[in-house]
This record gives C-alpha cells, sequence and structure tokens, in this order.
C-alpha cells in the first residue's frame, strides 16, 4: 500500500510511487545520486565532433538479424554490415538492436574501439516475454497476479540476453489497454493502474537485477510507450489519442512511475499524438512532466522511425524539422530513421537547436553507456566462449511454472476438471491441439524450437496411456478444413471427453493487429457446435491474446480455461491444469465483455447520473445497451479454483480513517472443497461523494493465498489515507473526508464482504 502522505512530489505520492530523485541502480560507483556524472564523459563530449554527436544519438536495427526478428518491425533500410561496421569506425552509430548473434555484437564492439574516441555501443532488443526460453505473454502472465513470478521470468529472459552480448531491452510495455481490438494489450498488464504499477516495478527489477546494471547478467529496461498508446481510438493501433491531463495523470502515468522508481533508466516515446502533439514531438510529456516534474534523468528513445513519422502526422515540414522537433522536445535517440544522423549537426550550426540540448542528450546516452558497465569492459556482456546459458533446465521449470500460473478457469460444470490422467479416453480437437508456433504468442524473435510443447504432446506425456489420445485439427483458425467437421465429430463419438483447443492464432494478436469484433472466429464456432451437438463433455482451451466475447461460446461448453500463449511450456503447463497436477490460480487482468460492441469496458468506470440498478433487468432511461446491460461477462479478477472457496468474517474495526492513522481490514477465506486451491483476495473501494467523479470500484490491494482442503485463513489489509488520493479539479492530488464502501471480494463486480468507513478531516 501506498506510504506516506501528500509532499511535494504529490504526483508521485497520488499514484503509490515513491521519490523519482536519484532512484537510480548501481553502476561505475554513480549510487543513487543520478546528478552525478563521472567526469570522464564532459571530458569526451568536449572532444567529439558534431557528427559524432549525433552518431551517440542514432539507433538502427541490426545488419544481422534472423527472420522474426526482421519481420518484427516494417521494412526500411538498415545498412549491410559493411555500412555499420563503417559506422562503428567512425564513431556515428551508438548501437544496433534486435541480434542475437553474439560473434556479430564482438565484431562491432572490436569496431567501435577501433574509433578516434572507443566510445563502445549498446546493444538493445525486443525481449518482451522471454528470449530463447519463451514465458507467458505480458498479460497472461499478470493474470498470475504474482509480481515476484514477473520479476522472476524477466531475471531468466536477462540473463539468456545478456550472454549474447544484449544491453538494453525495450521491455516492459506497461500501457493500460481498455479496449480489447487493440491488439499490443497483449504486452501489458492490463486494464488496472495497481496491477498494472507492480508488474512494471517486478520486470523493471528482473530485467536490471540486484547488483547494479554492471552486472554482466542485468540489462536496460524501457518502459514503454510513453505515453497513453493503450487509450487509441477505436482500438485501432497507432491511431490518434485524446485522453484529459487527469486521466493521463491518474491511469496512464502510474505504471511508467513505478517503472522508474524501480530504477529504469529509459523510456520510449509513444507512436501516438495526445490533443493534437505527436508524443515524440510533446514537449510538455517530455520535458515537463518526464524530467520536470518527476526529474527523470534517463534516455528517451524514439519508438521505430518515430521522429520521421512526424510527418506523416502533419506536424513535421519534413526531416529537418522532425528532427528538430523530436530533438527539442526531450527524445535523445532516434530510432531507426537516421534522422538525427543526418540533420543535427546543420541544425545546431544553424542556430535553431542549442549545442546545450545536444549535449545533454549525448551526457544521459553515454551516462546510460556507464552504467552499464560499457566503459568499463565494452565486451562485458559479449562473450562467444563461455558455456551457454540458453535454456537450461531451471530456466525451463521456471516457463512451465509461469504457464500453469497464467491459466485462468472460468467455468467448471459439474466438475468436469480436472480430467483423469489415466481411464479416459480423450479427443483434443482445433487449430491449437498442435500448434506450437502459436503458442509462442507475438514478439518471440529469439525462441528455441518448442516443438514438444504443443498441447498434444503436453496431454500425451501427462497420460498414463497416450494411445487413449485422439487428435483432429478440425478446421483452420480462419476458415474450414476438408472433411474437418465430419473428423472432429467422429472423433468426439469415439471419446469420453473432447478438449476444443480454439482461439486465436498469434498473428491476431501483437502489433498492428486491431481487431474490429474480439469474438473467436465463426469456423471454430461452427467446429464446437457440432462437436457439442454429440453431447460429449466440452472442454474449451482459449489461446488468445486480449479479452473476449464469449457469449455465444459459453453454453457449449462445460468447462472454459482462458490459456492465452503460455510460451516454451504451454502443453506441459495446460496438461498440469487439465489433469490437476497444479490448480489453477490465474484471475483475468482484463474485462471479459458479453459483447465486441462494448468494447471499450473495463471494471472502474464511472457511475454516470443515471446507473443500471437491474443489470440482469432491462430498465429504460438507465446506463445501458438495448440487448445487453453495461456489466461484464467475466469481470476482472475473476478466476475459478478446483477447491470451493467461501468469504467471511469481514472486521473494520471501527471504520475510522484519521490523517495519520491506517484502517486495519481482515476477512477470512474458507476453502470448502476436497481439494487444494489458491484465492487472489481482493480489496475495492468507492468513495461516494467527491469533487471529481470517482470510479464505481477501484482495487487497491490484492493477496494470493494457498488453501488446502477444508482450511481457513485470515487476510489482512491495510488502508492509509494516501491510498485514497486522487487528481482533484486542480489537477494536483487531493483526499477528502466522506464515506467510502469496502470490498473484500473475489473479483470486481461483484458484492463480497461489504462495509463502509469514514475518512475524516
Amino acid at each position: 500500500m501506498t506510504p506516506g502522505g501528500i509532499t511535494r512530489r504529490q504526483l508521485l505520492v497520488a499514484t503509490g510511487a515513491a521519490t523519482l530523485l536519484s532512484q537510480l541502480p548501481m553502476g561505475l560507483a554513480l549510487g543513487r545520486d543520478a546528478g552525478k556524472v563521472p567526469a570522464f564523459i564532459d571530458t569526451l563530449i568536449g572532444k567529439m565532433t558534431l557528427q559524432e554527436k549525433a552518431g551517440q544519438l542514432t539507433l538502427f536495427s541490426s545488419a544481422s538479424q534472423n527472420g522474426a526478428a526482421a519481420a518484427a518491425n516494417p521494412v526500411t533500410f538498415t545498412g549491410a554490415v559493411s555500412v555499420q561496421i563503417a559506422a562503428a569506425i567512425a564513431g556515428q552509430l551508438t548501437g544496433v538492436f534486435n541480434s542475437s548473434n553474439v560473434l556479430w555484437h564482438e565484431r562491432l564492439q572490436k569496431a567501435a574501439m577501433q574509433s578516434r574516441l572507443k566510445i563502445p555501443m549498446i546493444f538493445a532488443a525486443d525481449v518482451i516475454h522471454g528470449f530463447t526460453t519463451v514465458f507467458p505473454v505480458p498479460l497472461g502472465e499478470s493474470a498470475s497476479f504474482e509480481p515476484e513470478l514477473a520479476r522472476r521470468t524477466a531475471r531468466a529472459a536477462a540473463m539468456e540476453a545478456a550472454s549474447v552480448g544484449i544491453d538494453w531491452t525495450f521491455a516492459p510495455m506497461v500501457d493500460i489497454a481498455r479496449d480489447a481490438r487493440w491488439g499490443r494489450g497483449v504486452e501489458g498488464s492490463g486494464e488496472d493502474v495497481l496491477l498494472g504499477r507492480r508488474m512494471a516495478a517486478a520486470r523493471v527489477q528482473g530485467f536490471q537485477g540486484e547488483r547494479g546494471l554492471a552486472d554482466p547478467e542485468a540489462v536496460a529496461a524501457c518502459p514503454k510507450h510513453f505515453c497513453a498508446y493503450g487509450a487509441a481510438e477505436g482500438g485501432l493501433d497507432y491511431n490518434t489519442t485524446d485522453v484529459s491531463e487527469r486521466v493521463l495523470r491518474q491511469t496512464y502515468f502510474p505504471p511508467f512511475q513505478a517503472g522508474f522508481e524501480a530504477g529504469a533508466l529509459t523510456t520510449m516515446a509513444a507512436f501516438n499524438e495526445i490533443s493534437g502533439i505527436p508524443a515524440t514531438a510533446n514537449k510538455w510529456l517530455l520535458d515537463d512532466v518526464l524530467r520536470g516534474q518527476w526529474d527523470f534523468r534517463g534516455v528517451v528513445v524514439s519508438d521505430y522511425t518515430g521522429d520521421e513519422e512526424l510527418i506523416a502526422h502533419g506536424f513535421a515540414r519534413d526531416g529537418r524539422d522532425a528532427a528538430r522537433l523530436a530533438i527539442l522536445a526531450g527524445v535523445d535517440m532516434s530510432m531507426q530513421s537516421g534522422l538525427y544522423l543526418k540533420h543535427l549537426p546543420d541544425l545546431v550550426e544553424s542556430g535553431e537547436v542549442p549545442l546545450a540540448v545536444v549535449d545533454a542528450s549525448v551526457r544521459r546516452v553515454l551516462q546510460l553507456k556507464a552504467q552499464l558497465g560499457l566503459f568499463d569492459d565494452p565486451f562485458r556482456r559479449i562473450r562467444p566462449s563461455a558455456p551457454s546459458r540458453q535454456r537450461l533446465p531451471e530456466t525451463l521449470a521456471l516457463a512451465r511454472e509461469a504457464a500453469r500460473k497464467s491459466v485462468v478457469l472460468l467455468k467448471n460444470d459439474n466438475q468436469v476438471l480436472p480430467l483423469r490422467a489415466g481411464g479416459q479416453r480423450i479427443a483434443l480437437i482445433g487449430p491449437l491441439a498442435q500448434d506450437w508456433d502459436s503458442t509462442k504468442g507475438p514478439w518471440t524473435l529469439f525462441g528455441g524450437d518448442d516443438s514438444s510443447s504443443d498441447l498434444a504432446s503436453g496431454l500425451k506425456q501427462a497420460m498414463a496411456d497416450p494411445t487413449q489420445l485422439s487428435v483432429v485439427a478440425g478446421c483452420g483458425y480462419q476458415g474450414p478444413l476438408p472433411g474437418g467437421i465430419e473428423d472432429a465429430v467422429n472423433a468426439a463419438n469415439a471419446a469420453d471427453v473432447v478438449i476444443m483447443a480454439i482461439g486465436e492464432s498469434r498473428d491476431h494478436s501483437g502489433e498492428a493487429r486491431s481487431r474490429t469484433s474480439i469474438t473467436v472466429p465463426q469456423p471454430q464456432l461452427d467446429l464446437l457446435d457440432a462437436v457439442a451437438a454429440t453431447g460429449k463433455p466440452v472442454v474449451v482451451v482459449l489461446g488468445n491474446g486480449r479479452a473476449l466475447a464469449l457469449g455465444e461460446l459459453l453454453p457449449k461448453a462445460q468447462a472454459v480455461l482462458v490459456g492465452w500463449y503460455l510460451g516454451s511450456a504451454s502443453g506441459l503447463g495446460l496438461a498440469d491444469v487439465l489433469f490437476g497436477a497444479y490448480g489453477p490460480s490465474a484471475r483475468l487482468p482484463v474485462s471479459f465483455p458479453r459483447e465486441s460492441g462494448q468494447v471499450p469496458y473495463y471494471y472502474d468506470h464511472k457511475i454516470t447520473g443515471r446507473p443500471d440498478p437491474h443489470p440482469e433487468k432491462l430498465s429504460a432511461f438507465k446506463t445501458r445497451y438495448m440487448t445487453t446491460p453495461n456489466a461484464a461477462l467475466f469481470p476482472f479478477g475473476f478466476g475459478l479454483t478446483y477447491g470451493r472457496i467461501e468469504y467471511g468474517g469481514l472486521d473494520i474495526g471501527d471504520g475510522r480513517l484519521t490523517v495519520e492513522g491506517t484502517l486495519a481490514i481482515r476477512a477470512t477465506v474458507h476453502n470448502r472443497g476436497t481439494r487444494a486451491a489458491e484465492e487472489v483476495v481482493q480489496l475495492y473501494i468507492h468513495d461516494r461523494a467527491a469533487s471529481i467523479t470517482r470510479p464505481v470500484q477501484e482495487l487497491k490491494d490484492f493477496r494470493k493465498v494457498a488453501l488446502a482442503p477444508g482450511a481457513s485463513t485470515q487476510v489482512h489489509f491495510t488502508l492509509r489515507r494516501a491510498d485514497l488520493l486522487f487528481i482533484g479539479q486542480d489537477l494536483k492530488p487531493t483526499v477528502e473526508p466522506g464515506t467510502f464502501d469496502l470490498w473484500v471480494a473475489p473479483s470486481a463486480e461483484v458484492d463480497g464482504l461489504h462495509a463502509t468507513f469514514e475518512l475524516l478531516a
């Protein structure tokens, strides 16, 4: 919970983040004094030509990439190997990204060491949810409600990436995403601010480690995309964002602040505009807020050709103007466009860009390299002869743990799950049954061969008699297969239970993967209809990277699991849950709406002046649709277990919270079932009356507890006055006395245990 009261850094306190000043990892004995730049850096800047300075602010994709990495971004000019070697020798290239070839990194660094000033290069990569070992996509992993798990998987990914020379990852993505049509929601932590903050901090800590950035197994983190990229209109990627400053400060800023508090030294400017000004040229955003109000002293990098795209936005006249606008706004490093290298020297010489602005950006870049230990040892992470650190047994075991902890159980009628590992004939049907490539999810540029981890393979490894499993595709993701439905029906008729592996292929989620309808594609629903008509019990295992509208699917299945894209151990992790070796413990990090037309939908919406008192009953002149209530089908935080969970015994003492005091909250959670379970106990509040209208509910804390069969445990929460802060009419944090509702519940939008308390003046 958030400690303390209002200080001169009110914005940070309001979002639960502590002071950002000097919050930097150790490196080159810099300690936490971020303002102290090593003397050699300013000496070095004094020796640099304008062209060399522009080179230190220029980043290109690597001339040596595998096919997946090359396909991850639009095709633009990168330069041949010889061109990049020459640029390194000339001191006109700060680094490259998305190569996994340690020998290439070694070659480029040796070239940089031949340059006049011998400034080391930095090597970056999109290590989004694993390197050669692939972990669940961030949205799926966030369903675990375990920030410590996210820290551990990021730590493992950093170890693998660093071992081939990578110093910097363009992760974590911390955008709050509330429109399921937006494909990039798969890279983040969902719709909730508190969960987003905790996951952002955990992932930064994992990437950067505990021993400082100079640690050879640490990589610099880069919270992105700054800011409000997840609020793109219509859920359309790269689209306009237009949100109020209050919404920015209350919703979209906090996860970034948490990442910076955790020690992140870089951030990436977003593609989108905010209120008519693209983020890459937004001085208010990058200079006034980020560096001024928050005292961020790290590096701001553009997204891929983001500075050049100012021209298409209609904000810059040409490339020269785009470079001027971006550097003056506070973008230190230009990615991929080459505009800084081409135009900055002339812009400085003409007086359009002050030399001091360029020098400040160069200083920040060089200081980052210093903190990474690259001036001490340019080959710190480049060790071609070192033993491989890829896909170690303990890392693959972590991938399996993460996979099973990310699976959400939505429905389990008649306790059809868990399945029996023996004595049961199982038909596995659907396009995801044997598609190991889709189980990796998007942004898996460096992963190894996980063909033995599709769902079919995972089930066979768990079954006493693998011959009792029949596997049929039935249809493709978007269309039928000849004879597919007939084969599926025959397999279902011969089985005792059917597992339907359906949903989205990996190509449905990620960058540039916006969808107008967030349902399972119709050919797969047709397949499900045919299989369900056999009368055999049906267990649906979804592959997905977003919230889905499951209204058509739900009646046809006795059980439904949200399987996301689970990575290298997908099949094994799903089998663990399906057969009960591990009970489902994950919860939804995003609300699943009733229909596609409800999006954007999120649980902590405003109430309106005409709230709908009866969501399941059509009421005239209320806030609802004509055909469906304004409520989720499965709300944020929802998830079932194999136990039988009951809540009781809520105690909040005298229900009075004073200025310097705390409100102690206790509730008892029981497992009345015969199987062990893990429950995510959630604390929500609502401010009944305030000078700014407040959401219907806000998550303020959560606890994950393990319960043996028949066991009970008491869960404790603590609320402080600072936890109730919000952005007031003057756009500053405020807190107001009054009456608050409080719930201890298994998810949002349910009554749970309810009480009221008073915040005193």
